[in-house]
């Protein structure tokens, strides 16, 4: 691999997307996957990665010969990978589809879905009513001030920073566009963090205090990183809570640091408006826990899943991958007291955030574990044991996988919501449900990561 401003440029015309980021192009009859740039362009390319031994390479554009009419100034120039060759540099990873006007950006995602529902799951797109990628109601016109959660590597000069796509290489930066304003015009592009590998920043999406999360250097003192830390919470002042997210069990993402308070509270208060019985819903989210990044998605994906399950009173869903409880609340008031919700969350600190969501609801059962190995025996344990009516899963970017989907099957619910980040992943879990005998009814795909190749979809499977 090659991450040097100064490895080799070929020129090269641009073929269709894929997934990823990328675009499809040929250089001597080599695939070469392209980033920041568009289909139909002649550009000039940077190899990244270009191994004589391997079965394609990997190149940003860098200079722009034949312009698409789609391309626009990026919106976030750390990440223009024009800007960032010319001045001898390498591109921040991230908004790798900045350059691209929004209609253009969903146009693609739609190509993406489409063609991996047809290669994997065998399924046309337009049979399963798929109507191509929406946006989210009141998006900013550019696609910015979105993001709630923010995760950023820490320069030697002590600065907030960002790797370079695929390299251990950071560009510092000193804003963030796609960040909600709580974010970007927050204190923290100014503070000293040196003695910290990682900091990761919550805002609430109504508004008010972030939480702010360290992570210290590998060898760094629990005493020296508490003083580093309380430095930092000075310097963020009333506007922010601070936390430190020791790693003594492993990466501090898989939620088994250990999280300590250093100002202010561990956890924000999220408010999710839908119309549903109870609403709107309150939810407590520890720093570690799992929330979604839109700020618009809690309300969209809620409203989306709760048509898909149609549950009232007495019927029996499991909310796998629960995460807080986004799904769980509402579906608990929806079946009452008569019902039951299964809730089963892998990480343990945000399954202790849905009891805490949960605590007044005791139609709502929550089981923290693998879905795999606690569905069946979590299912024996329910009043009246038995099948399911649904069961609603937002699983992480891997997928489910087919162990998962057996046990979901064998619950027997009349319908499946499935929420997924990655169109590769739903489209592999989709030819398992299939084979379990669950069509494909519906699907629809969200533009909750705008000016990124990310895009959520949310389908509905039905027992045939």
């Amino acid at each position: 691999m090659t991450d040097s401003p100064t490895a080799p440029v070929v020129e090269l015309s641009v073929g269709p997307v894929a997934h990823g980021g990328h675009f499809v192009s040929r250089l001597e009859g080599r695939v070469v996957f392209v980033r920041h740039a568009l289909p139909g362009e002649r550009v000039r390319v940077r190899l990244t990665e270009h191994d004589d031994a391997a079965r394609f390479w990997r190149g940003d554009a860098v200079e722009v010969l034949e312009a698409s009419d789609d391309r626009r100034e990026h919106v976030w120039a750390p990440a223009d990978a024009l800007a960032a060759h010319a001045a001898g540099r390498l591109p921040a990873g991230g908004a790798e589809f900045g350059h691209i006007v929004l209609p253009r950006q969903r146009g693609l995602k739609s190509d993406v879905v489409a063609e991996h529902l047809a290669r994997t799951a065998g399924l046309d797109a337009a049979d399963v009513g798929f109507e191509g990628v929406e946006a989210v109601p009141g998006e900013d016109a550019d696609g910015l001030g979105w993001r709630t959660r923010m995760a950023f590597a820490v320069s030697a000069a002590g600065r907030p920073a960002m790797h370079a796509h695929r390299s251990d290489r950071l560009v510092e930066i000193s804003g963030m566009p796609l960040a909600t304003a709580g974010i970007q015009d927050s204190a923290l592009w100014e503070v000293d963090l040196s003695g910290f590998e990682r900091v990761e920043v919550a805002a609430p999406a109504a508004g008010g205090q972030l939480l702010v999360l360290l992570v210290p250097a590998e060898g760094t003192a629990p005493a020296a990183a508490q003083r580093q830390a309380r430095r930092v919470a000075q310097g963020l002042g009333t506007d922010a809570s601070v936390a430190l997210l020791a790693q003594a069990d492993g990466p501090a993402a898989d939620g088994r640091g250990a999280l300590q308070r250093v100002s202010g509270r561990t956890w924000l208060r999220e408010t999710v408006e839908v119309a549903a019985p109870g609403a709107p819903y309150e939810y407590r989210v520890t720093g570690e826990g799992f929330w979604q990044i839109h700020r618009g998605a809690p309300a969209l994906l809620t409203e989306a899943v709760l048509d898909i399950v149609a549950a009232a009173p007495g019927h029996r869903v499991a909310d796998l991958y629960a995460g807080a409880g986004l799904f769980t609340r509402p579906l608990a008031e929806l079946v009452g007291p008569s019902g039951a919700v299964l809730s089963i969350e892998g990480a343990p600190g945000t399954s202790k955030d849905a009891r805490r969501n949960l605590h007044d609801h005791p139609q709502a059962r929550i089981v923290q574990g693998r879905v795999e190995r606690r569905l069946g025996p979590a299912l024996a344990e329910l009043p009246d044991a038995g099948g399911l009516d649904a069961v609603v899963l937002d699983p992480p970017r891997a997928g489910a996988g087919k162990e998962a989907v057996r046990r979901i099957a064998a619950a027997a619910p009349r319908s499946v919501a499935y929420v997924s980040c990655d169109p590769a992943s739903f489209a592999r879990d989709a030819a398992y449900l299939a084979r379990e005998g669950y069509r494909l009814r519906g699907l629809r795909a969200l533009d909750l990561y705008p000016n990124t190749h990310h895009v959520e979809v949310v389908g509905h499977f039905a027992a045939e």
